[in-house]
């Protein structure tokens, strides 16, 4: 499609979007119809607003758009800020306003280690992808560009990711094997050579656009799970593009004073038209935080989780499956990119409590974690409170990478229990705490076989009991 083409697409879905704004449908008079539509409203909104809180604490409050953030050390026991942290990675974010110019990030040649590079947008949409899996491990300059967007492609650019939405979360995973000396420093050189610019710097331009002052709406939890939470969302569908698919969902929202940019207060409504709103809430919340088997099944006392991550091609319509998603992590990945089985269980049902057991868990060959050339596997084991427990050889995951010790028939066994299983198995060997905990198998890039059906590891035995 040529840029005249490119363009006038784009003023067609302007014009649309403007048209879907300027839409008024008077608000309901019918309480039972008002809590409905708040239910409905709120498990659509959910995700943005778990984005929002976080955009606000990350980049709103430090005013810290548009630049990249290092972290430059692994995950471990100290780390207590987000439950079952990946001991993995280096990560690296970077929140992008998109509102007057694009943004051009440049990202390093890495071919000697799994990468990935993770666009969400602000309906929590995983709408791009750079990466191993995706672009390869050649150097690229990508563009990314908001939904108004009328600028001229520069020659230097790779490729371009196109937004719905004004603000963007961009999030770096770049794999470390802490087993191997020195490769968390290099890693960490890696980080620093990704660069991002405004589209007017980029093309050599003495200063970018100046972008315009906007009010962000203070976040408050307590307002956003109740009918503040109109305002919230009024906000961020002002900043956004409206999906064709979502007009007439947006329509009906209108009942209860929702649109784009439409002005908002509690103060207006009728005592109860609020109690009716919120208890659409507390409808909406009930499915929220327990989405039975949507979210995946169980099996060998795994849960396997299906796709609660995606693009909007494949989570268009899944509102109770993003919402939950949400409300377990945000920024989860795409299948294709990680799949991640849990276990709380062991093989026998019983939950894991390392004062009481020895654990193992027995791979037959046909049974390791299939993954495709680039990508590897891991276990982690984590305390009772979602967090690494500090073990003498520090160490808090293992997999294919690591030096283990297979069976002469291609088998393997990892031992996961709080003493060393000897000096011969060491190499094997999960510590595991003093007392309850949960293990996570991550397999970056899965095979294509273990994600239809959905690969299930060994259930995990019970070895000896401890003294």
């Amino acid at each position: 499609m040529g840029m005249k083409n490119s363009l006038a697409l784009i003023s067609a879905i302007l014009v649309f979007a403007v048209i879907i704004g300027a839409e008024s449908t008077s608000v309901t008079s019918n309480y039972e119809e008002a809590r409905e539509v708040a239910r409905q409203a709120y498990i659509f909104a959910f995700p943005m607003l778990e984005n929002y809180r976080t955009m606000v604490l990350q980049a709103v409050i430090p005013n810290s758009f548009n630049e990249f953030e290092h972290l430059q050390g692994l995950l471990g026991p100290e780390f207590r800020e987000i439950a079952r942290p990946n001991n993995d990675m280096l990560f690296s974010a970077a929140w992008l306003d998109l509102r007057n110019e694009p943004v051009i990030i440049e990202i390093p040649s890495i071919c000697e280690r799994y990468f990935s590079v993770q666009f969400i947008d602000m309906y929590t949409h995983n709408f791009a992808y750079a990466g191993t899996r995706t672009t390869g491990c050649r150097k690229l300059t990508v563009m990314i560009s908001g939904p108004s967007c009328f600028v001229e492609i520069p020659n230097e650019i790779d490729e371009v990711f196109t937004s719905e939405g004004n603000f963007v979360f961009c999030k770096v995973r770049i794999s470390v094997n802490p087993e191997l000396e020195g490769d968390i420093d290099a890693v960490a050189k890696i980080q620093d050579s990704f660069k991002i610019r405004p589209y007017g710097a980029f093309c050599g331009s003495q200063t970018s656009s100046a972008v315009e002052p906007i009010a962000f709406p203070p976040f408050s939890q307590e307002k956003a799970e109740s009918a503040g939470f109109i305002s919230y969302l009024n906000f961020l569908l002002g900043q956004l593009e409206i999906h064709p698919s979502e007009r007439a969902l947006i329509e009906r929202f209108s009942l209860i004073g929702i649109g784009p940019n439409l002005p908002f207060s509690e103060n207006d409504l009728q005592p109860e038209m609020i109690i009716a709103i919120e208890k659409g809430i507390e409808d909406a919340m009930r499915i929220i935080f327990r989405p039975s088997e949507k979210m995946g099944v169980t099996k060998n006392g795994w849960n396997l989780t299906k796709r609660i991550f995606g693009s909007r091609q494949q989570m268009q319509g899944k509102y109770e499956i993003r919402a939950a998603a949400a409300y377990m992590g945000l920024y989860g990945n795409d299948l294709e990119e990680a799949y991640y089985p849990t276990s709380y269980v062991d093989a026998d049902n019983e939950a894991y409590d390392g004062s009481k057991y020895d654990y193992r868990i027995h791979f037959e060959s046909h049974e390791i974690p299939p993954t495709e050339p680039g990508g590897f596997w891991s276990i982690t084991v984590y305390g009772d409170d979602e967090f690494m427990v500090p073990n003498p050889i520090d160490r808090y995951s293992i997999g294919n990478r690591s030096r283990l010790l297979y069976n002469d028939d291609g088998s393997l066994d990892i031992y996961i229990q709080h003493d060393s299983p000897g000096i011969d198995l060491e190499s094997n060997w999960l510590p595991a705490p003093d007392g309850p905990f949960s293990l996570s198998l991550r397999m970056y890039l899965p095979s294509p076989g273990a994600l239809d059906p959905l690969y299930c590891p060994p259930g995990v035995e019970k070895g000896r009991p401890r003294d």
